[in-house]
């Protein structure tokens, strides 16, 4: 089951690793869109829970015959997708069907120190309905995902709050409590260490960055891991299957020893040996700084890696509608500017973070430079590197979404759906690890 579902990103992921969906929510109309563009089916905010039992019902009779009941004629049922308000939603009917994992990314709103101190919190933080969830489905497992924010100094000491209210989310709180009183009360039951293990998560923290992972980008994340404690799940099994992929170094090794610019040229690239000497002078100047070790690792993937067979943009036809090479969402969009503290992504790096905006992000996270020269106005005439704006296709690359996955909306809104989304390969490793864990305490059981 997956709350706040986005764009897909964790929902690909899952898919890709083996779960089945039981149940998914969204509130954002063009995320819902999207999801349902990808086959699932939408129910209206506050649904009564029959309705989808029955539904789920079908789906399962429909498996056990065969994909969609095709040999008699019947319309597939799409795994159940609710839109609205994840508070109007009862998820307890799921319980008894024996729910494997719960993700998503609670939207937990910032809020100041001083709002801290005071106990005030922001109606708009949803980890408390991810609690709900746990307590009305009791899964096997949790991810959360979410900002790097989180565990900045001035919220650090709730969001150590909410890690614990994971770990004992049957310990409610009581109306008109702070939760700094509820707090409290969790630090001494855990640390009586007297709740039912089959109400009580043992969680880990993971601050991850998921170039790390194979994932074309520098995006810093927290996830947060809980395992049902009944089930007596394996730390070191999980420790092992979330570890690093790829790195940094591997990647200037590659590039400095030309296995990287091979792999480009085998794959039909042409890239200027103005390009190559260029980027492989800096890469040999940042190697001094860079941790050594990591042998065993692949490099992290670049700009260039993750748009690799997507068809050129013709910059000349920059005009918001015409789709280039026939890939979906592969449009040009005319107006780049680059300008100090505004610099645009380079092929040879990973992408910086993919944010929830339009174009021109501050900082330049929509604008990439190309290979290519021409001549700058501004400076009577001189070369210089040509840029403009990413694709959506382009940046769903980046995000590492399939290609035949769809998304709905104008621009804005699909880049927005991108940006707030989890990478697929990233949240590959996470519910990889799970399904691993979760495998190895059933044998063991």
């Amino acid at each position: 089951m997956e709350l706040f579902a986005g764009g897909g990103g964790l929902v690909q992921a899952s898919t890709n690793t083996g779960f089945r969906h039981l149940l998914l929510n969204e509130f954002a109309k063009r995320a819902c869109q999207t999801l349902e563009g990808n086959h699932f089916e939408a129910f209206p905010e506050g649904v009564d829970s029959e309705v989808l039992a029955k539904w789920l019902d079908v789906i399962d009779k429909q498996r056990a015959e065969g994909v969609g009941g095709a040999g008699r004629g019947e319309t597939p049922h799409y795994p159940p997708l609710v839109t609205g308000d994840v508070r109007k939603l009862d998820m307890g009917f799921l319980q008894e069907r024996g729910v494997d994992l719960l993700a998503g990314g609670p939207p937990c709103q910032p809020f100041s120190l001083g709002g801290v101190a005071r106990g005030d919190e922001d109606e708009r933080n949803m980890f408390p309905e991810m609690f709900r969830a746990v307590r009305e489905i009791r899964p096997k497992a949790v991810i959360c995902e979410n900002v790097r924010g989180l565990t900045r100094p001035s919220f650090n000491p709730y969001f150590q709050y909410i890690k614990r209210e994971l770990s004992l989310p049957f310990v409610k709180r009581r109306d008109g409590a702070t939760w700094q009183e509820h707090d409290r009360l969790l630090m001494e039951r855990l640390e009586a260490r007297d709740t039912d293990p089959a109400e009580t998560y043992e969680v880990t923290q993971h601050d991850v960055n998921a170039a790390n992972y194979g994932v074309p980008q520098i995006r810093n994340r927290v996830i947060l891991l809980a395992f049902r404690a009944d089930l007596d799940v394996d730390p070191t099994l999980v420790k092992r299957a979330v570890a690093h992929t790829h790195s940094h170094s591997a990647l200037a090794r590659s590039i400095l020893d030309g296995t990287y610019w091979s792999r480009h040229k085998e794959a039909g690239a042409r890239i200027p040996k103005r390009v190559i000497d260029l980027v492989t002078s800096r890469y040999e100047n940042e190697q001094l700084t860079l941790e050594g070790g990591g042998d065993e690792l692949l490099p992290w993937l670049t700009l260039r890696d993750a748009i690799l067979g997507l068809p050129e943009i013709n910059t000349r036809m920059l005009d918001k509608t015409t789709e280039q090479g026939g890939f979906p969402d592969h449009v040009g969009w005319p107006g780049a500017r680059i300008y100090d503290g505004h610099t645009p992504n380079e092929l040879d790096r990973p992408a910086k973070t993919v944010k929830a905006g339009v174009h021109g992000v501050p900082g330049g996270e929509s604008v990439m430079q190309l290979d290519n020269q021409v001549r700058d106005e501004g400076t009577e005439g001189l070369m210089r590197p040509e840029h403009r704006y990413m694709t959506v296709r382009e940046a769903a690359r980046v995000m590492t979404f399939g290609d035949r996955w769809s998304m709905a909306g104008p621009r804005g809104e699909r880049m927005r759906q991108l940006g707030n989304a989890v990478p697929v390969k990233l949240g590959e490793v996470f519910t990889s690890a799970v399904a691993k864990a979760l495998d190895d305490a059933e044998r063991r059981s």
